[in-house]
């Protein structure tokens, strides 16, 4: 009798703590300038064309220099949004990506 052992590819979806496709918010902060919550905006838009810019969440700081925008895009997978996390880190305009 033999047994014979059978590898199995792991799945990425089920190595992930997030079930795709889902809702996932990502706060992004910067100086408070004129420009920057439109790109953002792009940047989201550009990986998440279903990307909704009307569900923006904004937040100043308490000295209103800095502003801190939530974007809630579509994810559909690791990959995209590793992909997103680097174009919005960067962007000259970001300063930190949550």
């Amino acid at each position: 009798m033999t047994t014979e052992t059978v590898t199995q590819t792991p799945d990425p979806r089920k190595e992930s703590l997030i079930e795709y496709p889902s809702q996932f918010p990502i706060k992004v902060m910067g100086l408070n300038v004129d420009g920057f919550v439109n790109a953002v905006t792009t940047v989201a838009r550009e990986f998440d064309p279903t990307y909704d810019a009307s569900t923006v969440e904004l937040r100043n700081s308490k000295g209103d220099k800095y502003m801190g925008v939530t974007i809630t895009v579509t994810a559909t997978s690791r990959e995209q949004l590793d992909n997103l996390y680097r174009a919005l880190t960067s962007h000259p305009m970001v300063k930190i990506v949550l």
